[in-house]
């Protein structure tokens, strides 16, 4: 019996330490969830040519990680926050804590007014008709509307000013938890890198460089990963023929294989190919120089011989130096984490001057985010989404760079739609601003109602003047929010 496989329900986590190998197959469109009907799912014969019509897995049926899998396979999805929630959750703890003041204050202000309106009168033989009117110019100084306005004006006008630079974030409690985050995690691929790597060597081993090309290409046929992408346009420009591959299918955690003219073929890293064939001392030497130059070596197996090997390099960001340089005036540890090899990750590392972790899979970038939160550090994870959904998950805050997919999108806390590295700097900055203002609006409020409450006690000011304090505060503190909107950062 012929075995049969549904690409759209049963995910393969590909998690690889040497060439990133885990985002292999990551779509740009669709989101993989949990929820996902099943009558989605195609089932497709194995040993087949590739047919690639469905948007979110690859040719292999290979399923990039996501909400529905973002634990690991088998694990179901569990949403962090939801945008747009009214909920307390969605609030800011000082917005929370303004909130919770003033169920004290106003009926402070109203045992307030009323014993300033009765206790002369009584104690004192005072006119009741002039405290009465004191009392009510009391109670009108004690509504709070000015400073229950005062923080969620300021957080609203601050998510609407990150917005508008492209970055946004799920409520005011996202936004505050940038004033706490004392060290960023980045990706590297997609994240600090532009994520779109070119092929930049082809070197052949008893064959041409036009024949490793194009198995390559037969195996990557269909697959939205950039490393698949890259080879596939490389072939595409050398106007290289791409043969049907058939039996394609995901090694986890290593490459891709299958059969491409009778000849059984294997692209992986270059830790993953050596526990299938032995490199030579020259070719383990072609890998090493490659990798020293900041480049990810694929070594193509034909059989149990190397056919060849394909060196690409993904270029830094132009921002990418200035953002981390950035996060560091603020005092903002940065580390890169990466499943590329050691050497190319500290090649890239080096240029722009972070501290780099290598060879890690998705579970490994969890992992090293809980260390640091142990260390007392307040963690931010910015990534594409996909395989950083766990450290998503473990972070403090995580912001999916670039948009991302819908997947990345729920899953994280945050997102930068424009790709600048620079802005998870700004969004700390933004905070920063916000705070600033919310202690403004603060001070004008409580400020001026403590002047009024004095001079309406001593006779100084009546009631006309008490609702035009309390008016004006509330037009004041709005007015000083909407300041944030003009917002650009540095």
């Amino acid at each position: 019996m012929e075995k049969l496989y549904a690409p759209g329900r049963n995910s393969v986590e590909i998690n690889s330490p040497a060439t990133e190998y885990p985002q292999r197959g990551r779509s740009s469109r669709e989101p993989a969830t949990s929820t996902s009907p099943p009558s989605r799912a195609k089932a497709r014969r194995s040993g087949s040519p590739r047919r690639t019509g469905l948007r979110g897995h690859d040719q292999h049926g290979r399923r990039a990680e996501g909400a529905g899998d973002r634990h690991g396979p088998g694990q179901h999805h569990r949403p962090r926050r939801q945008a747009g929630g009214g909920g307390q959750e969605s609030k800011a703890p000082t917005e929370r804590f303004i909130d919770r003041f003033s169920r004290y204050y106003t009926p402070g202000g109203l045992v307030v007014g009323a014993l300033v309106a009765t206790l002369p009168p009584l104690l004192f033989g005072e006119p009741w008709g002039e405290w009465i009117y004191k009392g009510l110019a009391i109670l009108l100084i004690g509504c709070p509307c000015a400073l229950v306005i005062s923080t969620p004006a300021a957080i609203a006008a601050g998510l609407s000013a990150g917005a508008r630079r492209g970055m946004l974030m799920k409520g005011g409690a996202v936004l505050e938890g940038f004033g706490k985050i004392t060290a960023v995690a980045f990706d590297k691929t997609g994240t600090l890198t532009e994520g779109k790597p070119v092929v930049t060597d082809v070197v052949a081993y008893g064959r041409t460089e036009r024949e490793v090309l194009s198995m390559a290409a037969a195996l990557e046929q269909g697959s939205s990963h950039p490393l698949a992408i890259a080879i596939l346009d490389k072939a595409k420009a050398e106007k290289v023929p791409i043969p049907p591959a058939f039996g394609a299918k995901a090694v986890s955690g290593k490459g891709v294989e299958g059969n491409v003219g009778g000849v059984a073929l294997f692209l992986a890293s270059a830790k993953a190919a050596a526990e299938r064939a032995s490199l030579s001392p020259e070719q383990a030497s072609k890998v090493e120089e490659h990798n020293g130059q900041g480049k990810t070596v694929s070594v193509l197996l034909a059989g149990d011989s190397v056919a060849g090997l394909i060196a690409m390099r993904d270029e830094p960001r132009e921002d990418a130096k200035a953002g981390l340089a950035a996060l560091k005036d603020l005092g903002i540890r940065t580390v890169m984490l990466t499943g590329d090899n050691r050497k190319t990750a500290e090649a890239i590392a080096a240029g722009l001057g972070v501290e780099a972790r290598a060879e890690l899979l998705s579970q490994d970038k969890q992992r090293i985010v809980g260390e640091m939160q142990k260390d007392g550090l307040k963690v931010a994870k910015v990534g594409d989404g996909i395989n950083d959904a766990p450290a998503f998950a473990a972070a403090d805050i995580g912001i999916a760079m670039g948009g991302g997919t819908d997947v990345a999108l729920e899953t994280a806390d945050a997102a930068i739609l424009h790709g600048r590295v620079e802005d998870v700097s700004y969004m700390v900055q933004l905070w920063r601003a916000v705070m600033a203002n919310i202690k403004q609006n603060i001070a004008v409020a409580l400020g001026l109602k403590a002047v009024f409450l004095v001079t309406t006690v001593i006779g100084l000011t009546g009631l006309w003047p008490a609702i035009l304090a309390d008016t004006g505060a509330t037009v004041l503190v709005t007015a000083n929010a909407m300041r944030l909107l003009g917002w650009k950062g540095r």
